[in-house]
């Protein structure tokens, strides 16, 4: 077994345990970290002109949003569900156009706002761990 080989099975180990034993908050963390994560490969490869990875990394955000857009729950606040809802569909529409126009820009928008999003439910977190 390769060390490349080594290190995915590893890190797929890690990321199974960390889901496994999350509660609901922090798998909205994991959602938001996993979503960062993969835009910044994503910008990594614009860089470097891989048009391949970039794409899938760029899908793989789409659908890490997608996940975040399906968690909310209206009954638990309408009015916050939609505007994050709409704010989902505006960053997935930012990660689409900036595949398809090869915009860093876009990308460093959507990371942005992903970046404040996962502050502020990091926040939560800790405010409501302190509660307890």
């Amino acid at each position: 077994m390769s060390f490349r080989t080594s290190a995915h099975a590893y890190t797929k180990v890690g990321n199974e345990t960390s889901v496994e034993a999350a509660d609901s908050h922090r798998l909205i963390e994991l959602l938001y970290e996993g979503a960062l994560s993969r835009i910044a490969q994503a910008k990594g490869a614009l860089r470097q002109g891989r048009i391949d990875i970039r794409g899938t990394k760029i899908s793989h955000a789409i659908n890490i949003v997608l996940g975040l857009r399906d968690a909310l729950n209206p009954a638990q606040g309408a009015e916050l569900a939609n505007n994050l809802d709409a704010l989902y569909d505006y960053i997935q529409r930012l990660l689409m156009d900036a595949h398809k126009e090869g915009s860093e820009a876009k990308l460093d928008e959507a990371t942005q706002l992903l970046s404040q999003l996962a502050g502020a439910w990091r926040e939560i977190g800790a405010n409501k761990s302190a509660l307890l």
